[in-house]
């Protein structure tokens, strides 16, 4: 199956220039979808998972039935103010400014094996900013997952040293 046929290229959005991939096809057609949880599960099969994380709202669509399908734990990352319970928080880079990124403290434990997922890889920052998360709170991270990648923004630079993969390279 050709994902890259249920992504649909929306341009000048949010803004003048910028062509957004609009996943929303994907998640309207079930067979789609449950492929792309499917490949994501096969991809990181062998790999050693205590938890999966992912950050708010896109990376949860993928994230939490993957930890289902591999009967794992799902943390979610969200922006600060936004979890009930006590957070530890990083901040990280944007291409214009920071933004910051929270879980609860006893998501993550120490040495625990945590897959990233999201679901698009651009410039990096926020790939970068989870990674920095777990890190923060002691976990190791043992890859990460997107459906798709942009490649000419080079986000993958900034995640030197960990293991990503992408079912689609735009």
């Amino acid at each position: 199956m050709n994902l890259r046929d249920y992504i649909r290229d929306i341009p000048d959005f949010p803004k003048e220039g910028i062509v957004y991939f609009d996943i929303t096809p994907l998640l309207a057609e079930p067979k789609a979808f449950q492929y792309t949880i499917d490949q994501l599960a096969e991809r990181f099969a062998d790999y050693k998972i205590d938890k999966i994380a992912a950050a708010e709202a896109r990376g949860f669509i993928f994230g939490a039935p993957l930890a289902t399908k591999l009967d794992i734990g799902f943390v979610p990352i969200r922006k600060p103010g936004k979890l009930p319970y006590e957070t530890i928080s990083v901040s990280y880079d944007l291409e214009y400014g920071t933004d910051n990124l929270s879980m609860h403290v006893d998501a993550v434990a120490k040495d625990e094996n945590v897959l990233l997922i999201d679901d698009v890889l651009a410039t990096g920052g926020t790939a970068e900013g989870m990674v920095k998360l777990v890190e923060k709170a002691g976990g190791k991270v043992s890859g990460m997952g997107f459906i798709a990648e942009l490649t000419f923004l080079d986000g993958k630079s900034k995640l030197s040293g960990i293991d990503t993969t992408s079912l689609i390279q735009l």
